[in-house]
């Protein structure tokens, strides 16, 4: 049985209910940002040893091929998980371009920014020039804090072959990263049972939240895209995450394929007029109400300290 929190999105609580009951499978293509590191790495846990179970979980889905977004001062920082990206790789899995220090549009020079992106390119040839890595994720989801610099940046983007690797779906998994890594210096498996039961909460009542937005926008589900990252919790939970969306009735497909929908035309091709891609932006687009988000049972910076 699916549960949802119809009251807490007034605005759309007609939307939420019937989406509880609905039968149809809906769509969820995962990706995955800051490899080959991301956070910090808990007592006894390594970059390639995560990277494994992450892999491990995604192949037993039997998950169409995932793309993951590349940081590539990574490999500077901590030279050891260097192998994360070409096991990504052996696995069938996909490369796209994160910036090379996961530079924030927002906050830089777009001539910078440019610069940062072009620095990373290097790298994902070297792991990935047989397949398509022209995908970018923005760093922060920043895409310019002016209209001015958002329109020439996208002017960059379709000229050296850009697709926009938009964001439908997010519950804030990274904020589970740094507690967990907390809980385990301190052997605390209580609280540690509290962040996984958290971390499947939010992830519940975020998907309800992003399907009442769809539903009301389009009276239908879109297909989604996920925002993951990868974390040391995230690969210890990834085996419960895709069990709790496919007993929400999601089944798993690929970027490029959730992207053929026409929500994410200006996202695929950035010499299109741009759209709002996030449902977010569209629902404020229209006028419609945002609803509010769903709140977090646990205050996470408070465990573990």
């Amino acid at each position: 049985m699916i549960r949802t929190r119809c009251s807490v999105f007034i605005s759309l609580s007609l939307a939420v209910c019937s989406i509880a009951t609905s039968a149809k499978a809906q769509q969820i293509a995962f990706t995955w940002d800051d490899l080959p590191a991301h956070s910090v790495l808990p007592q006894g846990e390594t970059r390639v040893e995560i990277g494994h179970q992450l892999i491990e979980a995604m192949k037993d889905a039997n998950m169409p091929p995932v793309y993951g977004f590349v940081n590539g001062v990574q490999l500077e920082r901590e030279p050891a998980s260097a192998p994360m990206l070409k096991d990504w790789r052996d696995a069938g899995f996909q490369l796209g371009n994160h910036t090379w220090s996961h530079m924030n549009l927002n906050t830089s020079s777009l001539a910078d920014w440019e610069a940062d992106l072009e620095k990373n390119e290097p790298t994902l040839e070297q792991y990935s020039a047989d397949s398509d890595w022209h995908w970018l994720r923005f760093p922060f989801l920043a895409e310019g804090d002016t209209p001015a610099k958002r329109a020439d940046l996208r002017k960059y983007l379709a000229v050296h072959g850009y697709k926009i690797a938009s964001v439908t779906m997010s519950f804030g998994d990274y904020m589970w990263n740094e507690p967990y890594a907390r809980c385990v210096a301190k052997n605390d498996t209580a609280v540690i049972a509290q962040l996984e039961s958290s971390y499947l909460e939010a992830a519940s009542t975020d998907a309800d939240f992003r399907r009442a937005m769809s539903k009301a926008l389009y009276g239908h589900d879109i297909p989604y895209v996920l925002l993951m990252h990868v974390g040391a919790f995230d690969a210890r939970m990834l085996p419960r995450l895709l069990k709790l969306y496919r007993d929400k009735g999601f089944t798993f497909i690929s970027i490029p394929d959730a992207e053929n929908d026409p929500f994410y035309a200006s996202a695929i091709d950035p010499s299109l007029p741009d759209q709002p891609d996030s449902l977010e932006g569209a629902m404020q687009a229209r006028g419609l109400p945002r609803p509010s988000r769903p709140k977090l049972s646990l205050d996470l910076n408070a465990l573990c300290r």
